[in-house]
């Protein structure tokens, strides 16, 4: 099997010899489930160290980390980071702008709650012309840039986070399990109860159901 790569600050390192002295990775989470927000996550660093290197030495795409391990790194990175903002798109955003719009509306509230604001962006796949802040998309890019990797951790733990929540308000369908991904027991809970409020209207199989008595009663 090959072997998984570390992400690295290689990236940031040659943006800070051009000059770019705040440099954030951004990333999202929920892009693809059937419910639930899509939520993004912005987080600088301070200049590479080896003490920096080794103390984020556990982060990787968030998709790499079991549950209780996001968690633990999720703290670690926040103790290192310089500043971490995070943005939420709503189910009724995903709806109105489509799926792509109400990421980068995500991605954009993440940007903007960061303090000091960045010079530049390393973003994975999509990009955000409208920021007016030099950038670089590219896919993979959790696996490549440790500030990528970082925010993927943050925007994943905060939406869990977020689907335990709303597990609590809309018990019947078991987002605390599944977090609105299109798993075999959410497929089962739609048939039986149709969909709820956080459900994406626009998102098969959810279109093709009635709402449910949370739709109309919300």
């Amino acid at each position: 099997m090959k072997a998984v790569s570390s992400p690295t600050f290689k990236k940031e390192a040659a943006l800070l010899t051009q000059g770019f002295s705040f440099i954030a990775g951004i990333d999202e989470a929920g892009r693809g489930a059937w419910a639930g927000p899509v939520v993004a996550a912005a987080v600088i660093f301070p200049p590479p160290s080896p003490a920096l290197l080794s103390a984020l030495a556990p982060v990787r795409d968030s998709k790499l980390l079991t549950a209780r391990r996001r968690e633990t790194v999720f703290s670690l990175i926040h103790t290192h980071a310089l500043s971490i903002g995070v943005g939420v798109a709503s189910p009724g955003l995903i709806a109105r702008a489509n799926i792509v719009g109400a990421t980068r509306t995500a991605m954009t509230r993440a940007v903007q709650q960061l303090s000091p604001q960045p010079q530049f962006l390393l973003i994975d796949a999509l990009r955000l012309s409208e920021v007016g802040i030099p950038q670089e998309s590219f896919f993979k890019a959790e696996s490549i840039s440790l500030s990528v990797a970082a925010a993927s951790i943050i925007a994943k733990v905060t939406r869990d986070r977020l689907m335990v929540l709303l597990a609590e308000k809309y018990p019947e369908y078991g987002f605390e399990r599944h977090k609105g991904y299109g798993t075999k027991h959410h497929r089962a809970a739609l048939m039986q109860y149709g969909a709820c409020r956080i459900h994406r209207f626009s998102f098969a199989p959810i279109k093709n159901l009635q709402p449910s008595i949370h739709q109309s009663n919300d």
